[in-house]
């Protein structure tokens, strides 16, 4: 795996037209917790590069006819985790393109092999303190966190997910700045990326690792 940090690297100077050249097919694919942003950031991201923005969150509820929360309510985890992997393999032969992913997509084995072979996973992390002030504000759409002691509960799933989400290939802090600011890291530290691994139109180096 090539593991690139926006905080342990040189970048290199890429305009948003060549680093989607060098993307070629694949997605970027924002990877993390509920409240880290990806929806938001990845829409600015989207716009920034020029390429499509999607929210596998948005795609699901409008495949089932109904919200996250309701979907869990009646099918389960489980199920809800099946369906999602397969919206977004789905998804992902439509890159280049900014991808959401959901907060535990990525503990699903056949996401993270789609998203391994289709795209670069991003790992948008951000401190307890700041995803609980986020998640507050929204708890009664967060399905995971309707549990007598929220906080207890995101601090298990910060246990859980966080050695998976580190699997990925770059890693960048979401923090209290505008989220203008970090689509710039984001930005610089997928070109990093790029260089590093020497990805050119699409083609994936043999043994790469990922989420």
């Amino acid at each position: 795996m090539t593991d690139i940090s926006i905080e342990k690297v040189t970048v290199p100077k890429l305009s948003p037209s060549h680093i989607v050249a060098r993307l070629g097919r694949r997605s970027i694919v924002l990877v993390g917790m509920m409240g880290v942003g990806k929806s938001s950031i990845g829409r600015r991201l989207g716009g920034r590069l020029g390429v499509p923005f999607v929210d596998a969150d948005t795609e699901i509820e409008k495949a089932a006819g109904m919200n996250i929360a309701d979907i869990f309510a009646r099918n389960g985890e489980a199920s809800f985790r099946s369906g999602e992997a397969r919206v977004i393999a789905r998804l992902l032969e439509g890159g280049p393109q900014v991808l959401a992913s959901g907060g535990g997509a990525v503990m699903h084995p056949d996401t993270r092999s789609a998203i391994k072979a289709k795209g670069i996973s991003l790992w948008l992390s951000a401190d307890f303190d700041v995803l609980m002030r986020r998640i507050s504000k929204r708890k009664n759409e967060r399905p995971m966190l309707q549990t007598a002691d929220p906080a207890a509960t995101l601090r298990r799933l910060l246990a859980e997910r966080e050695p998976i989400y580190a699997q990925s290939d770059i890693t960048v802090q979401s923090r209290e700045v505008p989220h203008d600011a970090i689509v710039t890291d984001i930005m610089s530290a997928v070109a990093a990326f790029l260089d590093a691994s020497g990805l050119t139109q699409g083609a994936l180096p043999e043994g790469r690792d990922g989420v």
